[in-house]
């Protein structure tokens, strides 16, 4: 998507700290940290939310979520860490391309 910010920095338009990158996903840094450690990890395909997961792109989702297992574990989160996606408006979802916030480095609550 040409205006999507996280397609464009994919293209490299627009910089990153880059964590991890391979030919389904790249991570990197959250601009805005959170938490002490606070990165994101994005599918390369444009997909714009999880309710847009379907048959056709599913083992990518499978495939990030393997990647954020092994940043976590060579991240040092022994502790846990939490693996957030927003999806619409309504929860929050800024940028209409599918991202996971992994949140970690201190004792983040509940949600109660």
């Amino acid at each position: 998507m040409e205006n999507c910010i996280f397609c464009k920095i994919l293209r490299g338009e627009i910089p990153s700290k880059k964590l991890y990158e391979d030919e389904l996903c790249l991570a990197f840094y959250d601009i805005a940290p959170l938490a002490p450690q606070h990165f994101l990890v994005i599918p390369k395909e444009h997909i714009k939310a999880a309710n847009r997961i379907d048959k056709s792109n599913e083992a990518v989702v499978g495939h990030i979520f393997t990647v954020i297992g092994n940043l976590t574990s060579v991240l040092g989160f022994s502790d846990g860490y939490r693996v957030v996606t927003n999806c619409g408006k309504d929860a929050g979802q800024t940028v209409e391309h599918l991202h996971f916030h992994v949140l970690g480095g201190k004792e983040l609550g509940s949600f109660n």
